[in-house]
């Protein structure tokens, strides 16, 4: 599920839409369409979700639930009170995103085995610096890392190769609804 709003302005970003607009409903309301589609595994995205008053209230609900629940954060907003039960996917700005000032570092020590750090690579540079954060704060043996291209900056080949000739320890992550859907919105 998408939440509208995001305090940052990715040069990339491929979901300007969810700054704006949407549809207000209450976390009732949100249950009851998720319950509709009978699904197990719940991802709260945005946007930016945790600039939403009530996305802790939200996450804790779904969790409640019965429900598997992931947040994918920007990783600008502190992560420290969402609810135990929730996997957490905080990203990384690298340089290219042009919000790099943004990242708030003590995200990390938030993490744990089953969340993870995301790092989207528009080029050469944010792969060094990506590869240079990795080593500095020990995120492999932290929690997962995934590197993911930039959609039409770089190929998925070119970033795969980089990090098999570093032998990183890090997996390899497309954006498959680009895949399927190309430059769709909404997917």
């Amino acid at each position: 599920m998408r939440l509208t709003g995001c305090p940052l302005r990715c040069v990339w970003c491929d979901t300007e839409y969810s700054f704006h607009g949407g549809e207000w409903r209450g976390i009732g309301e949100i249950l009851e369409t998720v319950r509709a589609y009978g699904a197990r595994h719940v991802c709260v995205t945005g946007g930016e979700p945790l600039a939403q008053k009530r996305c802790l209230a939200l996450l804790a609900a779904l969790c409640d639930e019965g429900h598997e629940v992931s947040l994918e954060t920007s990783g600008a907003i502190d992560v420290a009170f969402v609810d135990a039960r929730v996997r957490k996917v905080v990203d990384l700005k690298a340089p290219g995103s042009g919000e790099e000032r943004r990242n708030l570092w003590s995200n990390l020590a938030h993490l744990g085995a089953r969340d993870q750090v995301k790092i989207v690579i528009a080029d050469r540079t944010d792969y060094e610096w990506a590869r240079a954060r990795v080593a500095e704060h020990d995120l492999a043996s932290r929690c997962q890392v995934l590197f993911s291209p930039v959609f039409g900056r770089i190929t998925p080949r070119e970033l795969a190769e980089w990090i098999l000739a570093d032998r990183l320890p890090v997996r390899f992550q497309m954006q498959l609804h680009k895949t399927l859907w190309g430059e769709e919105k909404g997917r």
